[in-house]
């Protein structure tokens, strides 16, 4: 399997601003759509992963800008992992346009596994499978 996953998403009307521009909080859902995307690739769907009593929440985000999405640009976000632990797992996004190739943003997020009491678990126990998916995934970089 590929170490990056793309997700592509056309700018919608509503998530741009007076001027046309996408506003900022948006890429940090297109983040989110792709972090999703990226665990249904992999085979550990989020609606799959929760009816087996593993949430994964966002515990922190960042985001750099780096130039303006418009309405109806396509971007794509590549997503991978940075590192994974069993309890935490960090993804690295790159935001491009689709026609140029132009970074639009970069970004991370880091996470950890939960049960619906709330309880810190280990993917390495609960589904050492996926576990193993994830770390032969992580970035070499």
């Amino acid at each position: 399997m590929s170490k990056e996953i793309c997700y592509e998403h056309t700018v919608q009307y509503y998530e741009t601003d007076q001027m046309g521009i996408a506003h900022h909080s948006n890429y940090i859902r297109w983040f989110e759509e792709a972090r999703v995307h990226f665990l249904d690739v992999i085979g550990m769907g989020y609606k799959e992963s929760e009816e087996m009593g593993i949430i994964s929440p966002v515990v922190a985000v960042e985001a750099n800008y780096k130039n303006m999405s418009y309405f109806h640009d396509v971007v794509v976000i590549k997503v991978k992992v940075t590192e994974c632990s069993g309890v935490r797992l960090s993804l690295e996004y790159e935001v491009t346009d689709k026609v140029t190739g132009q970074v639009r943003c970069t970004g991370k997020s880091k996470h950890c596994f939960i049960n619906p009491e709330g309880k810190i678990i280990s993917l390495k126990k609960v589904v050492p499978d996926k576990y193993e998916e994830l770390v032969s995934m992580l970035s070499a970089e």
